[in-house]
């Protein structure tokens, strides 16, 4: 028995009218529920859809280019080369961001003080790397942007001498590597001369990894630069493992270029890698690059190698070397 029965009747209505109630807030989160779970599969689909997106490799098919007709070597500026005063690195701060592996030299991936990204290259090969470059550059052919520091300091990493720049703008995107033996340009005279100018630096490192493929990033259809972007083993002498040598301007000078004409195809002093690749070029091939090279004055050519910061007497032996290596080519029968 309740001691006072007055209390229970007020309690007993009040539970009788929060059913109602509860039974409107429990239809109210069926609905949701109900909601929710038709949404979760779409909003999933999305998700997966997203990142399907984002993780699928983009097929770049635009159009090869290697080499465009330069009507003005003459005047083109070969201690900047390809990428002029504007695309010069600002070295008042340089931010360690990582590691690169791969290749003979000592890589890290920096950023200058205007944040923009570059790889920088330390050791032997950074000065012939940067004065190819400006040569193959001058003769119309498409290049890394890239600029040899004397002196770098890289936070984290410690003080370098003659340090080269790569620039990684943010809207190239490098779509792979390209094959010596199979590319657009085979029968082309630029491929040919390409490859003979590979012989006149003696760059004796011939492989395709060394090779990219450049495009504007998202750009699909748009063009692909074709580029030889590591030429770190040159101006040396080429050979096998024990012999060959890069950047030591002794061995250049020395080394023989041209060995004989048989009829109408040279035969080349080549001793590096990918030797079959010299086979069959003949002096037509010699003389369209050499119709090229006689646009650049001396000073051109030294400029090349003063881009890099070789000493006075080396820019002086090495331009000499080259430029005589250029002459050899309008008259390749005429060399011993």
């Amino acid at each position: 028995m309740l001691d006072d029965p007055d209390k229970f009747v007020p309690e007993t209505y009040t539970q009788e009218t929060n059913i109602p109630m509860f039974r409107m807030k429990s239809a109210y989160w069926s609905v949701w529920l109900m909601v929710l779970m038709l949404a979760l599969p779409y909003a999933a689909a999305a998700q997966d859809k997203e990142k399907k997106d984002k993780g699928e490799k983009k097929v770049y098919t635009g159009t090869p280019v290697m080499w465009r007709d330069p009507s003005d070597i003459s005047s083109r500026n070969l201690i900047l080369g390809a990428g002029g005063e504007e695309m010069k690195p600002d070295i008042s701060k340089i931010t360690y961001i990582e590691d690169k592996t791969g290749g003979y030299s000592k890589k890290y991936r920096v950023r200058d003080a205007k944040g923009n990204e570059w790889i920088a290259k330390i050791g032997k090969e950074a000065q012939p790397d940067t004065a190819a470059n400006r040569l193959l550059w001058a003769l119309g052919y498409e290049t890394e942007i890239a600029y040899l520091i004397p002196h770098l300091k890289i936070e984290g990493k410690g003080d370098f001498e003659n340090v080269r720049l790569e620039a990684r703008p943010e809207d190239v995107k490098r779509t792979g590597n390209w094959m010596w033996e199979n590319n657009p340009f085979m029968d082309k005279p630029e491929f040919k001369g390409l490859k003979i100018f590979m012989v006149m630096i003696n760059n004796w490192d011939m492989k395709d990894d060394n090779n990219e493929i450049l495009a504007h990033k998202g750009d699909t259809t748009g063009e692909l630069r074709y580029i030889i972007s590591d030429l770190g083993g040159s101006f040396g002498k080429t050979g096998g493992f024990i012999s060959r040598s890069r950047n030591k301007p002794d061995d250049y000078v020395k080394a023989e270029f041209i060995k004989k004409v048989n009829g109408d195809v040279i035969d080349f002093n080549y001793g590096g890698k990918n030797q079959k690749l010299f086979e069959g070029i003949t002096v037509a091939d010699a003389r369209w690059l050499s119709a090229l090279l006689k646009q650049l004055s001396d000073d051109q050519i030294k400029d090349a190698f003063r881009s890099a910061n070789y000493p006075a007497e080396d820019v002086d032996r090495l331009a000499a070397a080259f430029r005589a290596r250029a002459n050899a080519l309008e008259n390749p029968n005429g060399t011993n």
